[in-house]
């Protein structure tokens, strides 16, 4: 199994990071536009749909853990010709979120039981698009809501 890590530090209170990272209207700015639905229930569905090109993409899953606002995990199948969906074509996303001095330690692991998950060697986490746009949104909103969200 392939596991991949990055983490990053925000400027911004947990409870708002944890709001960029479950919130539809807030997901669809991180993660290319990307729509967002479940209910955040354990065992229920969760799908990203996604728009590009003319052409729409799903990806979809389980919630495995909620745990507001410190840990959220959910499965996921993103299709390709040569995969079937099934079990262990899953991969797991897994985020950890800690309070560190009036910012949040966001902590992402994705484990990636499929044959071609470790071809692909790990981006910086500096340099990781989505994550800078996920750091990006919640400092901005943090910076202009006196409330921090």
């Amino acid at each position: 199994m392939h596991v991949s890590t990055s983490s990053v530090r925000i400027k911004a209170p947990r409870e708002l990071v944890w709001a960029i990272l479950t919130d539809p209207a807030y997901v669809a700015q991180w993660q290319y536009g990307s729509v967002l639905s479940t209910d955040w229930s354990v065992d229920s569905p969760i799908r990203f749909t996604n728009e590009w090109e003319g052409n729409t993409f799903e990806q979809w899953g389980t919630v495995l853990l909620v745990d507001a606002p410190a840990q959220l995990r959910y499965s996921m199948f993103a299709p390709r010709p040569d995969l079937e969906d099934k079990p262990e074509n899953y991969f797991t996303m897994g985020y950890a979120l800690e309070d560190d001095a009036g910012a949040t330690n966001l902590t992402i692991t994705q484990e990636d039981p499929r044959v071609s998950a470790g071809e692909h060697a790990d981006s910086d986490d500096e340099e990781n698009p989505v994550l800078a746009a996920l750091k990006n949104l919640a400092e901005s909103v943090a910076a202009t809501s006196p409330a921090g969200h």
